[in-house]
Protein backbone atom coordinates (compact mmCIF):
# COMPACT_ATOMS: atom_id res chain seq x y z
CA UNK A 1 0.00 0.00 0.00
CA UNK A 2 1.42 3.37 -1.07
CA UNK A 3 1.43 6.01 1.66
CA UNK A 4 0.91 9.76 1.34
CA UNK A 5 4.45 10.24 2.63
CA UNK A 6 5.80 8.22 -0.31
CA UNK A 7 3.76 10.32 -2.74
CA UNK A 8 5.17 13.55 -1.31
CA UNK A 9 8.69 12.12 -1.32
CA UNK A 10 8.37 11.25 -5.01
CA UNK A 11 7.13 14.75 -5.83
CA UNK A 12 10.02 16.34 -3.97
CA UNK A 13 12.08 15.37 -7.01
CA UNK A 14 9.85 17.40 -9.38
CA UNK A 15 10.70 21.09 -9.69
CA UNK A 16 8.74 24.05 -10.96
CA UNK A 17 10.86 24.92 -14.05
CA UNK A 18 10.60 28.67 -13.45
CA UNK A 19 10.97 28.85 -9.68
CA UNK A 20 13.51 26.01 -9.60
CA UNK A 21 12.15 24.53 -6.37
CA UNK A 22 10.26 21.30 -5.76
CA UNK A 23 6.48 21.22 -5.97
CA UNK A 24 6.33 20.09 -2.34
CA UNK A 25 8.63 22.86 -1.09
CA UNK A 26 6.52 25.45 -2.93
CA UNK A 27 3.32 24.11 -1.33
CA UNK A 28 1.76 23.15 -4.66
CA UNK A 29 0.68 19.61 -3.68
CA UNK A 30 -2.78 19.29 -2.10
CA UNK A 31 -5.57 16.79 -1.42
CA UNK A 32 -3.44 13.63 -1.72
CA UNK A 33 -5.52 10.46 -1.73
CA UNK A 34 -4.32 6.88 -2.21
CA UNK A 35 -6.73 4.06 -2.98
CA UNK A 36 -5.28 0.74 -4.01
CA UNK A 37 -2.94 1.42 -6.91
CA UNK A 38 -4.45 4.82 -7.73
CA UNK A 39 -3.13 8.18 -6.55
CA UNK A 40 -5.22 11.35 -6.69
CA UNK A 41 -4.04 14.85 -5.88
CA UNK A 42 -4.35 18.50 -6.85
CA UNK A 43 -1.54 20.79 -7.97
CA UNK A 44 -1.95 24.49 -7.20
CA UNK A 45 -0.20 26.51 -9.92
CA UNK A 46 0.94 30.11 -9.52
CA UNK A 47 -1.32 30.90 -12.49
CA UNK A 48 -3.59 28.76 -14.66
CA UNK A 49 -2.04 30.50 -17.66
CA UNK A 50 1.36 28.99 -16.79
CA UNK A 51 3.00 28.13 -20.16
CA UNK A 52 4.85 25.18 -18.57
CA UNK A 53 1.92 23.50 -16.83
CA UNK A 54 1.87 20.53 -19.23
CA UNK A 55 5.54 19.90 -18.49
CA UNK A 56 4.89 20.07 -14.74
CA UNK A 57 1.96 17.66 -15.08
CA UNK A 58 3.95 15.17 -17.15
CA UNK A 59 6.90 15.17 -14.74
CA UNK A 60 4.67 14.85 -11.67
CA UNK A 61 2.72 11.99 -13.20
CA UNK A 62 5.94 10.27 -14.27
CA UNK A 63 7.35 10.50 -10.75
CA UNK A 64 4.20 8.94 -9.29
CA UNK A 65 4.01 6.12 -11.83
CA UNK A 66 7.64 5.29 -11.07
CA UNK A 67 6.60 4.31 -7.54
CA UNK A 68 6.22 0.59 -7.06
CA UNK A 69 2.57 -0.29 -6.69
CA UNK A 70 1.17 2.82 -8.40
CA UNK A 71 -0.95 1.86 -11.41
CA UNK A 72 -2.49 5.23 -12.24
CA UNK A 73 -2.19 8.88 -11.18
CA UNK A 74 -4.95 11.47 -11.45
CA UNK A 75 -3.77 15.08 -11.07
CA UNK A 76 -6.16 18.02 -10.94
CA UNK A 77 -5.19 21.66 -11.30
CA UNK A 78 -6.21 24.87 -9.64
CA UNK A 79 -4.71 28.32 -9.17
CA UNK A 80 -3.07 29.28 -5.89
CA UNK A 81 -4.99 31.48 -3.54
CA UNK A 82 -3.64 34.90 -2.66
CA UNK A 83 -2.38 33.59 0.68
CA UNK A 84 -0.59 30.69 -0.99
CA UNK A 85 1.11 33.06 -3.43
CA UNK A 86 2.26 35.24 -0.54
CA UNK A 87 4.11 32.28 0.94
CA UNK A 88 6.19 32.01 -2.27
CA UNK A 89 6.59 35.73 -2.90
CA UNK A 90 6.11 37.82 0.27
CA UNK A 91 5.27 40.83 -1.94
CA UNK A 92 2.67 38.80 -3.87
CA UNK A 93 -0.87 40.08 -3.46
CA UNK A 94 0.29 43.47 -2.33
CA UNK A 95 -0.26 46.41 -4.59
CA UNK A 96 2.50 46.60 -7.16
CA UNK A 97 4.83 49.54 -6.79
CA UNK A 98 3.90 51.87 -9.65
CA UNK A 99 7.43 52.73 -10.85
CA UNK A 100 9.41 55.93 -10.53
CA UNK A 101 7.81 57.61 -13.56
CA UNK A 102 4.23 56.40 -13.13
CA UNK A 103 3.01 59.63 -11.55
CA UNK A 104 4.11 61.53 -14.68
CA UNK A 105 2.33 59.26 -17.14
CA UNK A 106 -1.24 59.70 -18.32
CA UNK A 107 -2.06 57.01 -20.88
CA UNK A 108 -5.59 56.87 -22.27
CA UNK A 109 -5.62 53.32 -23.70
CA UNK A 110 -3.15 50.43 -23.85
CA UNK A 111 -3.48 47.98 -26.75
CA UNK A 112 -1.31 44.87 -27.10
CA UNK A 113 -0.59 43.21 -30.44
CA UNK A 114 -0.06 39.45 -30.20
CA UNK A 115 0.40 36.44 -32.46
CA UNK A 116 0.55 32.75 -31.76
CA UNK A 117 3.71 32.23 -33.78
CA UNK A 118 6.54 34.23 -35.26
CA UNK A 119 6.78 35.29 -38.89
CA UNK A 120 3.22 36.54 -39.35
CA UNK A 121 4.14 40.23 -39.26
CA UNK A 122 2.98 41.05 -35.76
CA UNK A 123 5.58 43.78 -35.21
CA UNK A 124 4.86 45.43 -38.54
CA UNK A 125 1.14 45.46 -37.66
CA UNK A 126 1.98 47.05 -34.29
CA UNK A 127 4.15 49.68 -36.00
CA UNK A 128 1.50 50.41 -38.65
CA UNK A 129 -1.13 50.79 -35.95
CA UNK A 130 1.04 53.37 -34.20
CA UNK A 131 1.63 55.28 -37.45
CA UNK A 132 -2.04 55.18 -38.48
CA UNK A 133 -3.19 56.45 -35.08
CA UNK A 134 -0.55 59.18 -35.08
CA UNK A 135 -1.79 60.32 -38.51
CA UNK A 136 -5.24 60.68 -36.94
CA UNK A 137 -3.71 63.29 -34.65
CA UNK A 138 -3.32 61.06 -31.59
CA UNK A 139 -0.34 61.02 -29.23
CA UNK A 140 1.11 57.53 -29.53
CA UNK A 141 3.79 55.43 -27.88
CA UNK A 142 5.13 51.96 -28.67
CA UNK A 143 6.43 49.64 -25.95
CA UNK A 144 8.51 46.87 -27.56
CA UNK A 145 7.97 43.93 -25.19
CA UNK A 146 9.68 41.50 -27.56
CA UNK A 147 12.85 41.59 -25.44
CA UNK A 148 14.75 38.79 -27.21
CA UNK A 149 13.68 39.70 -30.74
CA UNK A 150 13.11 43.47 -30.86
CA UNK A 151 12.45 45.00 -34.27
CA UNK A 152 10.45 48.17 -33.61
CA UNK A 153 13.47 50.57 -33.51
CA UNK A 154 14.73 49.27 -36.87
CA UNK A 155 11.35 49.91 -38.50
CA UNK A 156 11.31 53.50 -37.27
CA UNK A 157 14.97 54.18 -38.02
CA UNK A 158 15.90 54.66 -34.36
CA UNK A 159 19.26 53.88 -32.81
CA UNK A 160 21.34 55.09 -29.91
CA UNK A 161 20.50 55.15 -26.22
CA UNK A 162 17.44 57.14 -25.17
CA UNK A 163 18.17 60.07 -22.81
CA UNK A 164 17.82 59.87 -19.05
CA UNK A 165 15.53 62.42 -17.46
CA UNK A 166 15.60 63.62 -13.86
CA UNK A 167 12.96 61.01 -12.91
CA UNK A 168 13.28 58.13 -15.38
CA UNK A 169 14.18 57.06 -18.89
CA UNK A 170 12.85 59.23 -21.71
CA UNK A 171 11.56 57.26 -24.71
CA UNK A 172 13.12 57.77 -28.11
CA UNK A 173 10.99 59.74 -30.59
CA UNK A 174 10.47 59.09 -34.26
CA UNK A 175 10.56 61.90 -36.82
CA UNK A 176 6.78 62.16 -36.54
CA UNK A 177 6.73 62.20 -32.73
CA UNK A 178 5.86 58.58 -31.87
CA UNK A 179 7.52 57.66 -28.56
CA UNK A 180 9.34 54.31 -28.53
CA UNK A 181 11.04 52.19 -25.88
CA UNK A 182 12.84 48.96 -26.77
CA UNK A 183 15.70 46.93 -25.35
CA UNK A 184 17.52 47.41 -28.67
CA UNK A 185 17.90 51.10 -27.86
CA UNK A 186 19.86 50.17 -24.73
CA UNK A 187 22.29 47.69 -26.31
CA UNK A 188 25.81 48.65 -27.46
CA UNK A 189 24.97 47.15 -30.88
CA UNK A 190 21.61 46.35 -32.43
CA UNK A 191 22.99 42.88 -33.29
CA UNK A 192 23.76 41.98 -29.66
CA UNK A 193 21.76 39.02 -28.37
CA UNK A 194 19.67 39.32 -25.22
CA UNK A 195 20.24 35.99 -23.47
CA UNK A 196 18.09 36.39 -20.38
CA UNK A 197 15.98 34.10 -18.25
CA UNK A 198 12.31 34.83 -17.68
CA UNK A 199 12.61 36.95 -14.50
CA UNK A 200 15.03 39.37 -16.17
CA UNK A 201 12.78 39.67 -19.22
CA UNK A 202 9.79 40.33 -16.98
CA UNK A 203 11.73 42.91 -15.00
CA UNK A 204 12.67 44.81 -18.16
CA UNK A 205 9.05 44.93 -19.32
CA UNK A 206 7.89 46.24 -15.95
CA UNK A 207 10.57 48.94 -16.10
CA UNK A 208 9.51 49.93 -19.61
CA UNK A 209 6.00 50.43 -18.23
CA UNK A 210 6.69 52.13 -14.91
CA UNK A 211 10.16 53.70 -15.16
CA UNK A 212 9.85 55.30 -18.61
CA UNK A 213 8.49 58.84 -18.80
CA UNK A 214 5.80 58.29 -21.45
CA UNK A 215 4.01 61.52 -20.50
CA UNK A 216 0.56 62.16 -21.98
CA UNK A 217 -0.48 59.56 -24.55
CA UNK A 218 -3.81 58.81 -26.16
CA UNK A 219 -2.71 55.23 -26.76
CA UNK A 220 0.27 53.00 -25.99
CA UNK A 221 0.79 50.09 -28.42
CA UNK A 222 2.55 47.09 -26.86
CA UNK A 223 4.33 44.75 -29.28
CA UNK A 224 4.34 41.32 -27.64
CA UNK A 225 6.69 38.48 -28.53
CA UNK A 226 5.18 35.52 -30.40
CA UNK A 227 3.61 32.74 -28.38
CA UNK A 228 2.41 32.48 -24.81
CA UNK A 229 5.71 32.65 -22.92
CA UNK A 230 7.02 34.64 -19.93
CA UNK A 231 7.08 38.05 -21.62
CA UNK A 232 3.45 37.89 -22.77
CA UNK A 233 2.42 36.64 -19.34
CA UNK A 234 4.27 39.51 -17.63
CA UNK A 235 2.51 42.10 -19.81
CA UNK A 236 -0.93 40.65 -19.09
CA UNK A 237 -0.20 40.33 -15.37
CA UNK A 238 1.46 43.72 -14.90
CA UNK A 239 -0.01 46.22 -17.37
CA UNK A 240 -3.70 47.30 -17.47
CA UNK A 241 -4.60 46.44 -21.06
CA UNK A 242 -7.67 47.88 -22.73
CA UNK A 243 -7.58 45.25 -25.43
CA UNK A 244 -5.57 42.90 -27.59
CA UNK A 245 -5.27 42.60 -31.36
CA UNK A 246 -4.47 39.11 -32.65
CA UNK A 247 -2.41 38.73 -35.84
CA UNK A 248 -2.41 35.64 -38.01
CA UNK A 249 -1.65 34.61 -41.60
CA UNK A 250 -3.60 32.45 -44.09
CA UNK A 251 -2.03 29.09 -43.17
CA UNK A 252 -4.18 26.82 -41.04
CA UNK A 253 -1.14 26.25 -38.81
CA UNK A 254 -0.99 29.97 -37.96
CA UNK A 255 -4.71 29.93 -37.21
CA UNK A 256 -4.29 27.00 -34.83
CA UNK A 257 -1.51 28.75 -32.90
CA UNK A 258 -3.29 32.11 -32.70
CA UNK A 259 -6.19 30.29 -31.04
CA UNK A 260 -3.77 29.40 -28.25
CA UNK A 261 -2.91 33.09 -27.87
CA UNK A 262 -6.62 33.91 -27.70
CA UNK A 263 -7.18 31.36 -24.95
CA UNK A 264 -4.33 32.87 -22.97
CA UNK A 265 -5.92 36.32 -23.27
CA UNK A 266 -9.26 34.95 -22.08
CA UNK A 267 -7.63 33.22 -19.11
CA UNK A 268 -5.95 36.48 -18.16
CA UNK A 269 -9.26 38.35 -18.66
CA UNK A 270 -7.87 40.65 -21.37
CA UNK A 271 -10.54 41.74 -23.92
CA UNK A 272 -9.81 40.75 -27.52
CA UNK A 273 -10.51 43.59 -29.96
CA UNK A 274 -10.36 41.40 -33.06
CA UNK A 275 -8.27 39.50 -35.58
CA UNK A 276 -6.05 40.81 -38.38
CA UNK A 277 -4.94 38.48 -41.17
CA UNK A 278 -1.59 39.59 -42.53
CA UNK A 279 0.00 38.53 -45.85
CA UNK A 280 -3.46 37.53 -46.99
CA UNK A 281 -2.75 38.16 -50.68
CA UNK A 282 -0.60 40.10 -53.12
CA UNK A 283 -1.50 42.05 -56.22
CA UNK A 284 0.17 41.31 -59.54
CA UNK A 285 1.95 44.52 -60.65
CA UNK A 286 1.25 43.77 -64.34
CA UNK A 287 -2.40 42.71 -64.44
CA UNK A 288 -3.68 43.69 -60.99
CA UNK A 289 -4.88 40.14 -60.24
CA UNK A 290 -5.20 39.29 -56.54
CA UNK A 291 -3.04 36.24 -55.76
CA UNK A 292 -3.34 34.21 -52.55
CA UNK A 293 0.29 33.17 -52.22
CA UNK A 294 -0.17 31.24 -48.98
CA UNK A 295 -3.42 29.62 -50.01
CA UNK A 296 -7.07 30.47 -49.33
CA UNK A 297 -7.77 32.78 -46.43
CA UNK A 298 -8.58 31.18 -43.08
CA UNK A 299 -9.35 34.53 -41.45
CA UNK A 300 -13.12 34.40 -41.28
CA UNK A 301 -13.15 30.79 -40.10
CA UNK A 302 -10.60 31.57 -37.36
CA UNK A 303 -12.49 34.71 -36.30
CA UNK A 304 -15.75 32.75 -36.11
CA UNK A 305 -14.10 29.99 -34.07
CA UNK A 306 -12.87 32.59 -31.61
CA UNK A 307 -16.07 34.62 -31.65
CA UNK A 308 -14.19 37.86 -32.42
CA UNK A 309 -14.54 40.31 -35.31
CA UNK A 310 -12.27 40.12 -38.37
CA UNK A 311 -10.73 43.60 -38.46
CA UNK A 312 -9.12 43.29 -41.87
CA UNK A 313 -6.97 41.36 -44.34
CA UNK A 314 -3.65 42.94 -45.25
CA UNK A 315 -1.64 42.26 -48.41
CA UNK A 316 1.89 40.96 -48.72
CA UNK A 317 3.53 44.15 -49.97
CA UNK A 318 7.22 44.40 -50.98
CA UNK A 319 7.02 48.16 -50.41
CA UNK A 320 6.26 47.58 -46.71
CA UNK A 321 9.30 45.32 -46.38
CA UNK A 322 11.48 47.94 -48.10
CA UNK A 323 10.21 50.73 -45.83
CA UNK A 324 10.76 48.62 -42.69
CA UNK A 325 14.32 47.74 -43.73
CA UNK A 326 15.04 51.40 -44.42
CA UNK A 327 13.55 52.57 -41.12
CA UNK A 328 10.82 54.43 -42.98
CA UNK A 329 7.61 52.73 -41.90
CA UNK A 330 6.22 56.15 -40.96
CA UNK A 331 6.30 56.99 -44.70
CA UNK A 332 4.46 53.87 -45.83
CA UNK A 333 1.13 54.60 -47.51
CA UNK A 334 -0.78 51.79 -45.68
CA UNK A 335 -4.09 52.50 -47.45
CA UNK A 336 -5.41 49.03 -46.57
CA UNK A 337 -4.58 49.53 -42.90
CA UNK A 338 -6.43 52.80 -42.31
CA UNK A 339 -9.80 51.06 -41.91
CA UNK A 340 -8.25 48.49 -39.55
CA UNK A 341 -6.92 51.27 -37.32
CA UNK A 342 -10.35 52.94 -37.25
CA UNK A 343 -12.02 49.66 -36.21
CA UNK A 344 -9.47 49.12 -33.45
CA UNK A 345 -10.07 52.64 -32.14
CA UNK A 346 -13.84 52.10 -32.18
CA UNK A 347 -13.74 48.67 -30.53
CA UNK A 348 -11.08 49.16 -27.87
CA UNK A 349 -12.52 48.76 -24.37
CA UNK A 350 -12.84 51.77 -22.10
CA UNK A 351 -12.26 49.58 -19.07
CA UNK A 352 -8.71 48.15 -18.71
CA UNK A 353 -7.92 44.67 -17.48
CA UNK A 354 -6.86 44.30 -13.85
CA UNK A 355 -3.21 43.27 -13.39
CA UNK A 356 -2.74 40.29 -11.09
CA UNK A 357 0.23 41.86 -9.38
Amino acid sequence: MISKAQVLQALEGVNDPELEKSLVELGMVHDVEVEGGEVRLTLALTTMACPLKDRILDEARGALLALEGVEDAHIGLREMTLEEKKRIWPQQGQKQEPGVAAHLNHIGRVVAVMSGKGGVGKSSVAAMLAVALQRQGKRIGVLDADITGPSIPKMFGLDGAPPMGPVGILPAETETGIRVMSINLLLPSEDDAVIWRGPLVGGAIKQFWGDVVWGDLDMLVVDLPPGTSDASLTVMQSIPLNGMVLVTSPQDLAGMVVRKAAKMAWQMKVPIIGLVENMSYTTCPQCGERIEIFGPSQAMRTANQLGVPLLGQLPLDPELARRCDAGEIARYAMDEFESVAVKITERVSVRPSTPIF
